[in-house]
């Protein structure tokens, strides 16, 4: 076992023994070791949609690194240079032509965007098949909902600095929005952009919170998560709490250590995912115009709208949520209730856990009901998806409107259906499978 290998190396009166006796004297090293890899036990039956977690991690430390690299020559500035180019966009323009590497620096955080999306998509979508977020990981999940909700806002206040065509309007739709808020809604938007209209202060305050998020919050709630996942113990592909049958040395009878078995698990997913990143960041970095919009490389021109503005793919079916509203109710303007609608298409993800009745947690054991309408559901949410990057013509909004109706029923008419569903009985201990 690894941490048997710590002790003894601790125990061995060699200078790397000596060394980890100082930093156990210091700093718990060993322990954390033992709790959160050598000794923390995981089911033995994960399959390939527990990748998605450590790849999150991964995705993360390289927006980080590669964000480092691209502040160092950024210039959040919206003036305009001699030439006539503004020059948030002429750096942007001199990271990729002049500085050595800057293209790939470049594509690999353009990239990673993206792929952070993805990958978080299919993290979330595997706890909504194993019932991740049920008993006794309803604070696990909140977490998650809560890094879900901080990527967004780092990905929106990101998509602003290019300085682009596509960019800059895309933020001056978004931000405007917050004007239809009765009442507060005309500050509340004067305020987020610094300025009456998406200027220098918007620019600077949205680099601002940019690398302010991923650097300082994001990192923590990882952590958090992490902790709160290894205190109640991982699901697994049969939702069976593998605490609850344990030998004579309280270790679980179907578990086995994160490492090395899981550790080496993750590093054959890291080097696949690794291998379709770089097939994307040196052969297609701005995948067809969904990562890169061909729009944002044209420098923002506040007197020249584009002729459909629409946000980067991973908001897209919200943003469909919000252009789904065209009708005003209770007095109140229509674009009010697509604001509502949409914040809510990722707040309802926060109740989750208590909208779920069913006796099952893993669809291996739950009903055709659950099973249909979760397919039902992932349909509409690509289709919602795919009509946020379209213009918007009376026949998309209908498709958009019925897929809307359809995304809150699933959610909010799951305490009555969960229950009707028709389940299997679990069995006693975690399948080999």
């Amino acid at each position: 076992m690894a941490a048997g290998n710590l002790d003894k190396y601790k125990s061995d009166g060699t200078k790397l023994g000596n060394l980890l006796e100082w930093v156990d004297a210091r700093f718990p090293a060993t322990a954390m070791w033992r709790q959160h890899l050598s000794e923390y036990y995981a089911p033995k039956n994960f399959n390939f949609w527990y990748f998605f977690g450590s790849l999150a991690i991964l995705v993360l430390a390289i927006q980080i690194l590669t964000g480092v690299f691209l502040v160092m020559h950024y210039k959040p500035d919206a003036s305009l240079n001699a030439a006539g180019v503004p020059v948030a966009f002429a750096s942007v323009e001199y990271i990729m032509r002049d500085v050595p590497w800057g293209w790939l620096i470049r594509y690999l955080h353009s990239t990673g965007a993206s792929a952070f999306f993805i990958v978080v998509y299919l993290h979330m979508f595997r706890g909504l098949l194993y019932g991740s977020y049920r008993k006794p990981r309803e604070l696990l999940w909140l977490v998650g909902v809560v890094i879900f909700l901080v990527l967004m806002a780092t990905a929106f206040f990101g998509y602003l600095l290019p300085w682009g065509q596509m960019s800059y309007w895309g933020a001056q739709v978004i931000v405007n929005l917050f004007s239809a808020i009765p009442f507060v809604g005309p500050d509340l938007s004067v305020w987020l952009r610094g300025d009456y209209v998406i200027g220098d202060a918007t620019l600077n305050r949205f680099f601002s919170l940019h690398y302010l998020l991923p650097v300082l919050i994001l990192p923590a709630l990882v952590v958090v998560h992490l902790i709160a996942l290894h205190e109640v113990g991982s699901n697994n592909p049969d939702g069976i709490e593998i605490k609850k049958k344990k030998d004579e040395r309280g270790i679980p009878l179907d578990g086995i250590p994160f490492h090395p078995y899981y550790t080496v698990k993750d590093i054959v997913g890291v080097v696949g995912f690794l291998m379709l990143f770089s097939v994307i960041v040196f052969f297609i970095p701005e995948g067809g115009g969904y990562f890169l919009e061909y729009n944002n490389f044209i420098p923002a021109d506040p007197l020249k709208t584009p002729s459909h503005i629409a946000p980067v793919w991973y908001f897209t079916p919200f943003y469909s949520l919000l252009r789904a509203v065209t009708y005003p109710l209770f007095g109140i303007d229509a674009k009010f209730w697509g604001v509502v609608a949409m914040g809510a298409g990722v707040v309802i993800f926060f109740f989750l856990p208590w909208l779920d009745r069913s006796p099952s947690k893993s669809i291996r054991y739950r009903g055709p009901i659950f099973k249909i309408f979760l397919a039902i559901w992932v349909v509409c949410f690509f289709i919602l998806g795919y009509l946020g990057v379209l213009a918007p013509t009376p026949g998309r909004t209908l498709v958009s409107q019925i897929c809307t109706v359809i995304y809150f029923a699933f959610f909010l008419t799951m305490p009555v259906w969960s229950k009707l569903d028709k389940c299997q009985p679990e069995p006693d201990r975690v399948t080999a499978k």
